[in-house]
């Protein structure tokens, strides 16, 4: 009888089932994928109380505005560069790109070399402008600010 049921309402038992897995995904993915995806609001907190940002978009986007003091280490060179984020391996560290999917794939290799708090920004900088909260312009290095300079002359 209730093999009757099922096979005659086979679609209501795979969306049953899709629902399940959502649901369970929903409940084990920061154990499955290693970090944790926060909000602009959950992403101010963890700023204000020491987070280390990481903008993973490329050289051009980022020079377009970031979120505070965040350090531009674009996911095409990543994993070149996590030596320059091995002081923080301990330490809450939140990434972000434009819309948060090339920031998952960078919290995710955090988590695979060890690192303990990885947040992804979700949504990426559009959320967080959406949201309402200010970018900071990046600031001229010293090369830039003395060509600046001398074109005043």
């Amino acid at each position: 009888m209730f093999m009757e049921f099922v096979s005659q309402n086979i679609w209501l038992f795979v969306a049953l089932a899709v629902i399940v897995v959502m649901l369970a995904y929903s409940y084990f993915g920061e154990k499955l994928t290693g970090y944790k995806s926060v909000s602009p609001e959950e992403a101010t907190r963890l700023y204000n109380d020491g987070a280390k940002l990481v903008d993973v978009r490329s050289d051009a986007e980022y020079k377009t505005g970031r979120i505070g003091e965040a350090e531009n280490l674009p996911v095409s060179s990543f994993e070149n560069h996590l030596n320059r984020l091995e002081a923080y391996k301990d330490q809450p560290i939140v990434v972000y790109c434009q819309s948060g999917a090339r920031s998952a794939k960078a919290a995710g290799i955090l988590a695979k070399h060890g690192f303990q708090q990885v947040y992804n920004l979700a949504g990426g900088i559009m959320a967080w402008k959406a949201a309402g909260l200010p970018t900071n312009q990046p600031t001229k290095g010293r090369k830039e600010r003395k060509a600046a300079g001398s074109k005043k002359k």
